[in-house]
């Protein structure tokens, strides 16, 4: 962080905070990662950090709330445009699975505020966000059976779920391959494989 860095307006103070905890979180243990070791990476002090947000709870809220417009703006602009519905799918599986191999500390985030035992600002974005994320995928799904691209006796819910679950899937297995770059060779293979299980019979 430069000189000019640490005189920010609020706003833009409160922005350079979150992208340090997802810079942090790419080769840190999230729930390891404290308001002291933030403010070190940015060079400011604790009391500074905590002038722009009360709580360590009110960053990881800040957090997840760029999380959630930051991947649900790269979906849709992934989809936009594209006629086919099937298309869109693998279009926002691809682009999903990118997102993760640039800011690969964000699903330990998820992951981490979803087992939390009580319920905080950041958990509920997170359920919100999979929620959002749901109901686009299954209006596409929806689409695609109406357009006879799709198993027209497709379980639309379920469907949705595999989607997302596939995606997980893919990111603990570059977890525990240390690489989170062979998702981008991965994805492809694996959304083929879905993409067979939820085409329309002939």
């Amino acid at each position: 962080m430069t000189a000019h860095s640490r005189h920010l307006p609020a706003d833009e103070r409160r922005a350079v905070t979150v992208e340090a905890v997802v810079e942090l979180a790419r080769t840190n243990n999230p729930s390891e990662i404290t308001t002291a070791a933030i403010a070190e990476h940015m060079r400011v002090t604790q009391g500074a950090l905590f002038r722009h947000f009360p709580s360590k709870d009110a960053i990881w809220q800040a957090v997840m709330e760029w999380v959630t417009e930051r991947l649900l703006l790269r979906v849709d602009r992934a989809a936009l445009g594209i006629e086919s519905p099937i298309a869109a799918l693998e279009a926002i599986f691809l682009s999903h699975v990118e997102f993760v191999v640039e800011h690969p500390g964000v699903p330990r985030m998820m992951f981490g505020e979803l087992q939390r035992a009580r319920s905080t600002p950041a958990r509920r974005i997170v359920q919100t966000l999979l929620q959002r994320y749901g109901e686009r995928l299954q209006r596409l799904i929806e689409s695609g059976k109406t357009a006879g691209e799709l198993d027209a006796a497709l379980d639309t819910a379920a469907a949705a779920t595999l989607f997302i679950g596939t995606i997980q899937g893919l990111v603990m297995q570059s977890m525990l391959a240390g690489s989170v770059e062979r998702m981008r060779g991965d994805a492809p293979r694996a959304f083929a494989i879905y993409r067979r299980g939820i085409g329309s019979v002939r």
